[in-house]
């Protein structure tokens, strides 16, 4: 056989593999998520997927031009997944009408950077607006009714007791997801978020006629029904308004919850909460991708109304889960300092913890609220806002991204099974940094983490840039991943722990390739494990006993 041939039917054999692959690619399910033990993973051609993400700006998607000149910062930023709006003005100008040109080019766009997307439908609200819906909504409003204040005075959000409304966004929504399935078998969508921070104000709800005469009806027994079920486990707010009335199962709102502004922040809930369902159900008929609603949240002494009223916020998750079960997660949208605090909040063994807006994504914690989230809550996805800002040098993001890519299969595999947590300074509302150590058991041994060596005298401003996560691969050995953590490691049985390895290294093409040996000064001679400050890195360790 000459040179010639030879090299003909290796490049024969070649695209018959490719073709194979394409095809086991294509083959593969669509997105979706899955229990393993206690956590739920992302599942992306049928493997787990942990999602870095970055959320653009509002308007960054609504010209391909625009957002073709913003790659090389995404790239820079080590995203593997871009969260990017789709607005209903503009795939529905006329009624009934739909043009997927620009969806479709922000899909090519992806692809030619091996990224991928969560798709966010502004449909009939965004931050609590309808600024989003086409011009023929807005301008009808005997078709498409606004939301009024007490007073009686309408307001830029289009109400969600108008079955126009709901029939016209979800025929939206249906269209949007039906094409989907039709172009996007690479599967480079992989979630869909419905709607964007729903909420009423700037009053605790809507007063419409229609609002004003569901307010009298009868409270659906499927949601009482639900709050006798879980009666042990409802927040405790919602659990003392419905217990105050004697736990009702029939009668108004006003009878069922009281006549207070908790009782109407319920009802406002429950309503949002169905025409969400609705949308949801009627998007899924068509194409089934996992579906989330996130949430603008409330701050403290904050009255329903002074913040976004009735989103799907952790006092009322038991009014939004049976309200709306189609939808697969409540998720967060949080720009407080207390991330710590609200991170707990939104991790339930009913609903998975996904962060489709982690506050600014030039912050210098934004890496270490991604190693916690991961670490302690079993987070599938974390991405912060205003991911095109991002300038090198500005942020934790990156090199974070970079090192969590490393060891995503690691992560991956044992997320669910209490081997992997992680660890970050709790900071108050107020800005105050908890920097005492943080302590967790792990097989038989006991972990104290602090955020500082001994000899560091560290500000708070550069203690709640630290974090990072530990996962036990072994019953001696452990991974620790991250910036700035002090590890001493002690046992549950009284002996005493030593460290008879530990190496710095990296994961390249799923390898593990050593770097440098560091049980001398860098364990401090055997005292405890310590990832340096300035930058994120990983090692492992393993331990043996001693008496």
């Amino acid at each position: 056989m000459d040179a010639s041939t030879r090299h003909l039917r290796l490049a024969l054999c070649a695209a018959a593999f490719a073709l194979l692959d394409w095809g086991n690619a294509y083959a593969a399910s669509p997105p979706h998520l899955r229990k393993q033990g206690s956590a739920t993973q992302l599942m992306v051609d049928d493997q787990p997927f942990l999602l870095l993400g970055g959320e653009l700006h509002n308007s960054s998607a609504s010209s391909l031009a625009y957002l073709d000149q913003l790659w090389p910062t995404l790239k820079a930023a080590e995203v593997n997944t871009v969260l990017a709006p789709v607005e209903w003005d503009q795939i529905e100008a006329v009624e009934g009408r739909f043009d997927f040109t620009l969806l479709d080019g922000v899909l090519k766009q992806a692809r030619a950077h091996n990224t991928r997307l969560v798709l966010l439908w502004f449909g009939a609200w965004k931050n609590s607006m309808s600024t989003y819906a086409p011009a023929w909504v807005k301008k009808d409003t005997q078709r498409f009714p606004r939301a009024r204040t007490r007073a009686g005075v309408a307001q830029e959000i289009l109400t969600p007791f108008s079955a126009n409304t709901l029939a016209a966004d979800s025929a939206a929504f249906r269209a949007l997801l039906a094409h989907l399935k039709q172009v996007d078998n690479q599967h480079t969508v992989l979630m869909v978020q419905v709607e964007n921070e729903i909420g009423m104000l700037p009053e605790v709800r809507d007063y419409s006629v229609a609002a004003n005469a569901a307010w009298q009806a009868q409270v659906p027994a499927e949601l009482t029904a639900y709050l006798a079920a879980h009666k042990d486990t409802l927040q405790p707010a919602l659990k003392t308004a419905w217990l105050e009335r004697g736990a009702r199962a029939s009668g108004s709102w006003a009878d069922v919850f009281g006549d207070t502004i908790e009782a109407e922040e319920i009802f406002q809930a429950w309503h949002y909460a169905r025409f969400v369902e609705a949308l949801t159900a009627a998007g899924k008929s068509a194409y089934a991708l996992p579906m989330y609603v996130n949430v603008a949240l409330n701050r403290p002494g904050k009255r329903p109304g002074e913040y976004p009223s009735a989103g799907p916020l952790p006092h009322l998750f038991d009014i939004w889960k049976p309200g709306a079960p189609s939808i697969d997660v409540l998720a967060i949208d949080t720009y407080f300092p207390n991330f710590i605090h609200w991170a707990r909040q939104f991790k339930r063994p009913d609903n998975p913890l996904f962060i489709p807006e982690a506050n600014h994504a030039e912050r210098p914690d934004a890496g270490a609220d991604a190693f916690y989230a991961i670490g302690e809550h079993d987070a599938f996805g974390f991405s912060p806002f205003a991911i095109d800002d991002i300038k090198n040098g500005e942020s934790s993001l990156p090199q974070a991204y970079r090192v969590l890519k490393q060891i995503s299969p690691i992560i991956n595999q044992h997320q669910g099974s209490g081997k992997l947590h992680g660890f970050k300074a709790p900071l108050s509302y107020e800005g105050e940094v908890d920097v005492a150590p943080q302590s967790v058991r792990m097989g038989g041994y006991t972990l104290s983490v602090s955020f500082n060596a001994p000899w560091e005298k560290l500000a708070p401003s550069e203690v709640q840039n630290r974090g990072g996560l530990v996962i036990q691969t072994g019953d001696d050995e452990f991974l620790v991943a991250g910036k700035g953590l002090t590890i001493v490691f002690g046992s549950e049985d009284g002996a005493q722990v030593g460290i008879e390895k530990a190496v710095e290294g990296s994961y390249q093409n799923g390898r593990w390739v050593e770097g440098r040996w560091m049980n001398g000064d860098e364990t401090h001679q055997g005292r405890h494990i310590g990832l340096p400050g300035d930058g994120y890195t990983i090692q492992r360790v393993k331990l043996y006993r001693y008496r």
